[in-house]
Protein backbone atom coordinates (compact mmCIF):
# COMPACT_ATOMS: atom_id res chain seq x y z
CA UNK A 1 0.00 0.00 0.00
CA UNK A 2 1.04 3.40 -0.72
CA UNK A 3 0.14 6.66 0.92
CA UNK A 4 -1.20 8.98 -1.67
CA UNK A 5 -2.22 12.90 -0.88
CA UNK A 6 -3.99 13.82 -3.89
CA UNK A 7 -3.98 12.53 -7.64
CA UNK A 8 -5.49 15.42 -9.57
CA UNK A 9 -4.61 16.95 -13.63
CA UNK A 10 -3.60 19.97 -14.31
CA UNK A 11 -0.63 21.71 -15.70
CA UNK A 12 3.07 21.68 -15.16
CA UNK A 13 3.63 25.01 -13.61
CA UNK A 14 7.40 25.18 -12.83
CA UNK A 15 10.66 23.96 -14.42
CA UNK A 16 11.49 22.90 -18.00
CA UNK A 17 7.98 21.29 -18.59
CA UNK A 18 5.72 24.03 -17.74
CA UNK A 19 2.56 25.01 -19.12
CA UNK A 20 2.44 20.79 -20.62
CA UNK A 21 -1.23 19.22 -19.14
CA UNK A 22 -0.07 16.71 -16.19
CA UNK A 23 -0.99 14.12 -14.48
CA UNK A 24 0.09 14.87 -10.70
CA UNK A 25 0.28 11.95 -8.30
CA UNK A 26 1.38 13.69 -4.71
CA UNK A 27 2.53 11.48 -2.10
CA UNK A 28 2.34 12.08 1.61
CA UNK A 29 5.20 12.57 4.06
CA UNK A 30 9.02 13.97 3.56
CA UNK A 31 11.75 13.71 5.08
CA UNK A 32 12.53 16.81 5.73
CA UNK A 33 10.82 19.93 6.87
CA UNK A 34 11.66 23.19 4.90
CA UNK A 35 10.23 26.30 6.13
CA UNK A 36 8.99 27.63 2.93
CA UNK A 37 6.91 24.32 2.10
CA UNK A 38 3.90 25.50 0.33
CA UNK A 39 2.11 22.21 0.41
CA UNK A 40 -0.12 20.09 2.41
CA UNK A 41 1.20 17.11 1.88
CA UNK A 42 0.49 15.05 5.15
CA UNK A 43 -2.49 13.58 4.73
CA UNK A 44 -3.26 11.47 2.68
CA UNK A 45 -5.21 7.84 1.95
CA UNK A 46 -3.72 4.35 1.17
CA UNK A 47 -3.75 2.99 -2.42
CA UNK A 48 -2.38 -0.08 -3.66
CA UNK A 49 -0.47 0.46 -7.24
CA UNK A 50 -3.23 -0.93 -9.37
CA UNK A 51 -5.52 2.08 -7.54
CA UNK A 52 -3.32 4.64 -8.83
CA UNK A 53 -2.88 3.23 -12.36
CA UNK A 54 -6.97 3.20 -12.21
CA UNK A 55 -7.52 6.56 -11.45
CA UNK A 56 -4.67 7.74 -13.58
CA UNK A 57 -5.81 6.36 -16.44
CA UNK A 58 -8.88 8.22 -16.40
CA UNK A 59 -6.68 11.51 -17.67
CA UNK A 60 -5.61 12.18 -21.29
CA UNK A 61 -1.83 13.57 -20.64
CA UNK A 62 1.15 11.50 -21.80
CA UNK A 63 2.96 13.31 -18.69
CA UNK A 64 2.73 12.07 -15.23
CA UNK A 65 4.37 14.10 -12.15
CA UNK A 66 5.03 12.33 -9.07
CA UNK A 67 5.15 14.71 -6.39
CA UNK A 68 4.82 15.14 -2.76
CA UNK A 69 6.22 15.48 -0.30
CA UNK A 70 9.35 13.56 -1.00
CA UNK A 71 8.22 10.98 -3.61
CA UNK A 72 11.34 8.69 -3.50
CA UNK A 73 10.54 7.55 -0.27
CA UNK A 74 7.38 5.25 -1.52
CA UNK A 75 7.87 5.13 -5.47
CA UNK A 76 8.77 1.64 -6.98
CA UNK A 77 9.97 0.32 -10.20
CA UNK A 78 6.73 -1.61 -10.61
CA UNK A 79 4.26 1.46 -10.64
CA UNK A 80 6.96 3.49 -13.00
CA UNK A 81 6.48 0.24 -15.17
CA UNK A 82 2.81 0.09 -15.11
CA UNK A 83 2.23 3.78 -16.08
CA UNK A 84 4.99 3.22 -18.72
CA UNK A 85 2.25 0.59 -20.03
CA UNK A 86 -0.50 3.24 -20.00
CA UNK A 87 1.95 5.40 -22.19
CA UNK A 88 2.96 7.76 -19.77
CA UNK A 89 5.91 9.64 -19.26
CA UNK A 90 7.14 9.56 -15.68
CA UNK A 91 8.68 12.86 -14.06
CA UNK A 92 9.54 13.39 -10.51
CA UNK A 93 10.50 16.13 -8.73
CA UNK A 94 12.86 15.35 -5.39
CA UNK A 95 14.77 16.67 -2.96
CA UNK A 96 17.66 13.99 -4.11
CA UNK A 97 18.45 12.88 -0.59
CA UNK A 98 16.73 9.55 -1.57
CA UNK A 99 17.70 7.15 -4.26
CA UNK A 100 14.97 7.19 -7.10
CA UNK A 101 13.89 3.66 -9.19
CA UNK A 102 15.94 3.49 -12.17
CA UNK A 103 13.37 3.66 -14.69
CA UNK A 104 11.64 7.14 -14.12
CA UNK A 105 12.09 9.01 -17.57
CA UNK A 106 12.63 12.66 -16.12
CA UNK A 107 14.06 13.74 -13.24
CA UNK A 108 13.64 17.45 -11.36
CA UNK A 109 16.27 18.01 -8.25
CA UNK A 110 15.19 20.64 -6.18
CA UNK A 111 18.19 20.57 -3.19
CA UNK A 112 17.40 22.03 -0.03
CA UNK A 113 20.40 21.92 2.05
CA UNK A 114 21.21 25.25 1.85
CA UNK A 115 17.82 25.30 3.79
CA UNK A 116 18.43 22.88 6.05
CA UNK A 117 22.34 22.21 6.07
CA UNK A 118 24.36 18.80 5.84
CA UNK A 119 21.46 16.66 6.42
CA UNK A 120 19.19 17.42 2.94
CA UNK A 121 22.44 17.19 0.96
CA UNK A 122 21.45 15.30 -2.22
CA UNK A 123 22.97 11.88 -3.15
CA UNK A 124 21.69 12.04 -6.46
CA UNK A 125 24.68 13.10 -8.83
CA UNK A 126 22.37 13.38 -12.25
CA UNK A 127 19.46 14.33 -13.08
CA UNK A 128 17.49 16.15 -16.04
CA UNK A 129 16.70 19.61 -14.64
CA UNK A 130 18.29 21.43 -11.46
CA UNK A 131 16.08 23.33 -9.82
CA UNK A 132 16.65 26.11 -6.96
CA UNK A 133 14.46 28.01 -4.63
CA UNK A 134 16.04 31.25 -4.97
CA UNK A 135 15.49 32.73 -1.62
CA UNK A 136 16.78 35.60 0.64
CA UNK A 137 19.12 33.86 2.10
CA UNK A 138 20.61 33.19 -1.74
CA UNK A 139 20.83 36.78 -2.36
CA UNK A 140 23.27 37.62 0.14
CA UNK A 141 25.83 35.19 -2.05
CA UNK A 142 24.05 33.77 -4.85
CA UNK A 143 27.09 32.54 -6.35
CA UNK A 144 28.69 30.59 -3.56
CA UNK A 145 25.29 28.79 -3.28
CA UNK A 146 24.73 27.54 -6.36
CA UNK A 147 28.30 26.71 -7.01
CA UNK A 148 27.86 23.65 -4.96
CA UNK A 149 25.68 22.09 -7.59
CA UNK A 150 28.59 22.44 -10.13
CA UNK A 151 29.19 18.75 -10.06
CA UNK A 152 25.92 17.16 -10.26
CA UNK A 153 25.46 16.39 -14.24
CA UNK A 154 21.97 18.39 -14.85
CA UNK A 155 20.76 19.47 -18.77
CA UNK A 156 18.56 22.42 -17.72
CA UNK A 157 19.26 24.61 -14.53
CA UNK A 158 16.17 27.20 -13.16
CA UNK A 159 16.32 29.44 -10.07
CA UNK A 160 13.15 29.60 -8.77
CA UNK A 161 12.06 32.79 -6.69
CA UNK A 162 10.80 31.73 -3.23
CA UNK A 163 7.45 32.66 -2.48
CA UNK A 164 7.99 34.23 1.08
CA UNK A 165 4.25 35.45 1.47
CA UNK A 166 5.04 38.60 1.41
CA UNK A 167 4.77 41.04 -1.45
CA UNK A 168 7.61 43.44 -0.68
CA UNK A 169 9.79 40.61 -0.18
CA UNK A 170 8.82 38.37 -3.66
CA UNK A 171 9.27 41.82 -5.54
CA UNK A 172 12.90 41.71 -4.44
CA UNK A 173 13.66 38.67 -4.39
CA UNK A 174 12.35 38.22 -8.12
CA UNK A 175 14.95 41.19 -9.45
CA UNK A 176 17.99 39.15 -7.51
CA UNK A 177 16.56 36.07 -9.65
CA UNK A 178 16.69 37.78 -12.88
CA UNK A 179 19.83 39.59 -12.42
CA UNK A 180 21.70 36.17 -11.59
CA UNK A 181 20.47 34.51 -14.87
CA UNK A 182 21.31 37.91 -16.79
CA UNK A 183 24.96 37.46 -15.11
CA UNK A 184 25.11 33.59 -15.43
CA UNK A 185 23.57 32.59 -18.50
CA UNK A 186 23.48 28.79 -18.03
CA UNK A 187 20.54 29.49 -15.57
CA UNK A 188 17.22 30.12 -16.41
CA UNK A 189 14.39 32.38 -14.34
CA UNK A 190 11.36 29.61 -13.51
CA UNK A 191 8.04 31.15 -12.42
CA UNK A 192 5.35 28.77 -10.55
CA UNK A 193 2.43 30.03 -12.67
CA UNK A 194 -0.20 28.03 -11.22
CA UNK A 195 0.18 30.38 -8.75
CA UNK A 196 -0.39 33.08 -10.95
CA UNK A 197 -2.98 31.98 -12.62
CA UNK A 198 -4.42 30.45 -9.54
CA UNK A 199 -4.83 26.65 -10.74
CA UNK A 200 -3.94 23.53 -8.81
Amino acid sequence: MMRVNEIFYSLQGEGFNTGTPAVFIRFSGCNLQCPFCDTQHQEGKEMTEGDIIEEVAHYKANLVVVTGGEPALQLTESLVEMLHFLGKTVAVETNGTVELPKNVDWITLSPKDAFLGEKATPILKEADELKLVFSEEMCRDASQCVSKYASIKVIHRFLQPCDTGDAEKNKEIIKKTIEFCKENPEWRLSLQIHKILNIR
